[in-house]
Parts: C-alpha cells; sequence; structure tokens
C-alpha cells in the first residue's frame, strides 16, 4: 500500500498502532511493536501523526462527569431524606417545623455539594485540557526541525538565548553527569501564553520540560498522567509550574523529575552519586 507517496510495507501497521494506543496489545506484542518503531522512520512518523490526531479529538471534545464520591453523597441524602418523612413526631409543631427545614436542608447540603463538585470537575477538565496541549506540543517537537531553537548542551548558553525572548528567565540545569545530558530550548505556546521548553536526553528517548511562571498561591502537588504511550509529569514551585513529557520508562522519568526538582531546590546542578 501507499501513504503520502512512499510505498509502507506493513499492511496490518496501522491496526496494530490504533491497538497500541488503545491499550489492546499483550505486553510481549506492545514490545514488539515499539521496538519496530524506534528502528522504522515511516512506523515512527505514522504513530506520531495518530496520537496528534487523536490529541486534536480529545482536545475538542471534552467530557465531564460528576464524580463517584458525588453521586454517592447525593443518593445517601434523599435516601435519609424518605426515611425522615415516614418517621413519626411526637409533637405536631414539631412535624411541621420538620416538614418545612428538611427539605430546605437537604437542597441546601445538595447546593453545596454540587457546587464543590463542579469546581472539582472544572479543574480536572482544565488540567485534562493542558495535559493534551502539552502532550500535542511534546510530539509536534519529535517532527524533523521542530525539536529545539538553540541546540546546546551547555545550560550558559541555553539560559540566556530566553533572554528578550520570553517576560521571565526560565531555570536551566545541567543533568549530564546524571544520565540526562541537555539537549537544547524552544518556545512554545501553551495555556494561552509563550512558554520555556527545555530538552534532555536518555539514550534513544528525548524529554521536553515546558515551564512559564507559576499562579499566585500555594504550588500544585505533582501530577501524574499516561496518554497515548507517553508519561506526563506535572508539578509546580512558588516560582513555576513544570510539565514533563517523554516516551522514556515511568521510573525513568520519575527519576529525571526528582534530580530536576533537587536542582531546582539547591539552585544549581544535581551531584553525581
Amino acid at each position: 500500500m501507499k501513504r503520502e507517496g512512499r510505498e509502507v510495507t506493513h499492511p496490518d501497521f496501522e491496526s496494530q498502532v490504533d491497538a497500541l494506543l488503545d491499550g489492546e496489545l499483550t505486553a510481549d506484542d506492545a514490545r514488539e511493536l515499539e521496538a519496530h518503531i524506534t528502528q522504522c522512520a515511516d512506523c515512527a512518523r505514522f504513530r506520531a501523526d495518530r496520537l496528534a490526531l487523536r490529541t486534536a479529538i480529545t482536545a475538542g471534545v471534552p467530557a465531564y462527569r460528576s464524580p463517584d464520591a458525588l453521586r454517592e453523597r447525593v443518593r445517601t441524602a434523599l435516601a435519609e431524606a424518605a426515611t425522615a418523612e415516614v418517621r413519626p413526631m411526637a409533637r405536631p409543631r414539631r412535624r411541621a417545623l420538620g416538614a418545612v427545614w428538611r427539605p430546605m436542608a437537604l437542597a441546601a447540603s445538595l447546593a453545596i455539594v454540587a457546587v464543590g463538585s463542579w469546581n472539582l470537575a472544572l479543574r480536572q477538565a482544565q488540567g485534562d485540557r493542558l495535559a493534551d496541549a502539552v502532550l500535542a506540543s511534546h510530539i509536534r517537537s519529535l517532527m524533523p526541525g521542530h525539536l529545539t531553537d538553540v541546540p546546546s548542551s551547555d545550560q550558559h548558553t541555553v539560559k540566556p538565548w530566553f533572554n528578550g525572548k520570553l517576560d521571565f528567565s526560565p531555570p536551566v540545569h545541567d543533568l549530564a553527569a546524571r544520565g540526562y545530558p541537555l539537549l537544547g530550548g524552544r518556545l512554545d505556546y501553551v495555556n494561552g501564553r509563550s512558554v520555556a521548553v527545555l530538552v534532555y536526553g536518555r539514550r534513544q528517548h528525548l524529554i521536553n520540560v515546558f515551564v512559564w511562571p507559576a499562579m499566585p498561591g500555594p504550588g500544585d502537588g505533582p501530577d501524574l498522567r499516561d496518554r497515548q504511550g507517553y508519561h506526563l509529569r506535572h508539578w509546580s514551585t512558588p516560582d513555576y509550574t513544570y510539565w514533563a513529557a517523554s516516551d522514556l520508562n515511568a521510573t525513568e522519568l520519575q527519576d529525571f523529575v526528582r534530580l530536576l526538582q533537587q536542582a531546582d531546590s539547591d539552585g544549581g546542578v544535581a551531584s553525581p552519586r
């Protein structure tokens, strides 16, 4: 079969990639297919295109689902209200007052729960949209010519390059001594603003680290997301918001995040073990 003017010698590759992204392959088959993709440029481009398409569809069709905790609390409140309606009261006045206040109390309780749950669902939806944007940018960077604007392994070259291009100066750390060399940096546009992206390597894997100033308030805790064969890690400090994206295995990516957080906290380079 032919695709975009070049011959593709894997007639079942499309269905295999879809099965991989949907988590339908066995562990052995998934490893075998991933190994093939790393050796085949055409297949790697096809997977990147398919991921970009899925990400665009997901970003354009948000889904909202009420949390399980909200569902359970509403059921419990309704059951208690039904029980209270049939419970005899000792005095007619108390019965009359109870008949008035019980529905009002139930309505107020449900309103409080609904507002809190809606805010939680809204924050989750916003986080999902931001994760989709970060993942789409990471996938675009894997295409030829999109990875770095300033290719360099020297943090003293990469950091000054951002001067005048952003309204902040991103922290840039050298982690080569710990096995994660700096490869360069670039500008990107995420969450309605220009951001810095620092690119690190680990064997044949690439790690994109997105950085922009944190919003006022306490920093967010760690956020772990796994999507379409990629791992996303999000955290915040009092000064910056970070997102790391890579197809590196989750354990090593978490180790990288820990080293970056240590270097950021120390204001310098994470020392070798």
